[in-house]
């Protein structure tokens, strides 16, 4: 981590967009939000330096960008420091575990990546000059007591619960990240992220949408957890992906929730799986999680007043695309 006393000095003048190096840093670029986010960013013109360690990205997420004269992949984990040489107009960071069973296998290293992980690529921005992006998620509401969740919502989270690791690691990352503005005037953003979905999920990452997706090709039960009740409200990534871009290139500092308010039951998400995919499998249910949020959805008129940005594909086009994906997935493993 940089000696803060002596960041200012190191501190370059701000670009404006116009001016601003087409070069972008992405932590977490081989994740599969982190992946889109690059495949994006090089089809707009912008040069991607890609930053994992692997722990749970993978190396087949980019494996198609490799031969992209604007690709770069740097192994590293942003825990341990990041050094970018030359100019970079951007920062974002997407380095985390994001499942459940990700973050509870890997509890410091989340906490490790949310602090440590987000200081050096705040740092990284601040001396490059860059706009940064910071990917915080809707778990900063917690278990909410507010319906549907604006910005302004301080939200419900249990700080020692099991999700408490990355609950509170994003909360401080929000935090750090907006001290940094307040001292170093960075041009930061913090997103909040909603569920997200799309190819390149992993099928064993524990998600909802990938469990019921694998279980229903395989034509084995479902496994909704508690009542089934619990909504969540769930956004293809190609629309994920356009929001957080239009966020990074606006110059907003956010918060701002980045998701689809289209809301829906985990039962209901099961019943439709299955429809899609034709499966003959039924649905049982196991006990729910602890601290599993019984409402989740995201109010997006800040977005839509300030970005002109709201989701475009409906559930049944983006879980259709996903399903085709893991169908895919399954054939070529055969």
């Amino acid at each position: 981590m940089t000696d803060h006393h002596e960041l200012h000095a190191l501190v370059e003048a701000p670009a404006t967009e116009d001016a601003r190096p087409q070069r972008a840093v992405v932590t977490g670029g081989a994740g599969f939000l982190g992946s889109h986010l690059c495949e994006h960013l090089l089809g707009r013109g912008i040069d991607v330096v890609c930053v994992d360690n692997f722990l749970t990205g993978s190396r087949a997420n980019i494996a198609h960008l490799l031969d992209h004269d604007g690709f770069t992949v740097m192994q590293a984990d942003v825990s341990h420091g990041i050094t970018v040489p030359g100019p970079v107009g951007y920062v974002l960071h997407f380095a985390s575990p994001a499942s459940p069973v990700d973050y509870l296998k890997l509890p410091i290293e989340t906490l490790s990546v949310g602090s440590r992980g987000t200081f050096h690529a705040l740092d990284l921005a601040v001396h490059k000059g860059a706009r940064f992006l910071l990917a915080s998620t809707s778990e900063v509401y917690g278990d909410p007591s507010v319906h549907p969740q604006p910005e302004s919502y301080w939200g419900n989270v249990n700080p020692v619960g099991p999700r408490g690791v990355y609950d509170e690691a994003k909360r401080f990352s929000e935090a750090l990240t907006t001290a940094y503005r307040a001292t170093y005037g960075l041009d930061a953003a913090i997103a909040r992220i909603f569920n997200t979905y799309g190819p390149r999920m992993r099928p064993d990452d524990g998600r909802a949408i990938p469990n019921f997706i694998s279980q229903a090709l395989r034509g084995e039960s479902l496994t909704v957890f508690g009542d089934g009740l619990q909504t969540r409200s769930i956004c293809y990534v190609d629309d994920e992906v356009d929001g957080l871009v239009a966020l990074l290139t606006s110059g907003h500092p956010g918060p701002m929730n980045i998701g689809n308010p289209d809301e829906i039951s985990m039962l209901d998400l099961a019943r439709k799986i299955i429809d899609l995919t034709g499966s003959e499998s039924e649905i049982t249910f196991d006990p729910r999680p602890v601290d599993d949020p019984q409402i989740r959805q995201p109010d997006i008129a800040l977005a839509s007043r300030e970005l002109g940005w709201k989701p475009q594909h409906s559930m049944t086009e983006g879980l259709q695309r996903t399903v085709d994906y893991f169908r895919a997935l399954d054939e070529s493993s055969a």
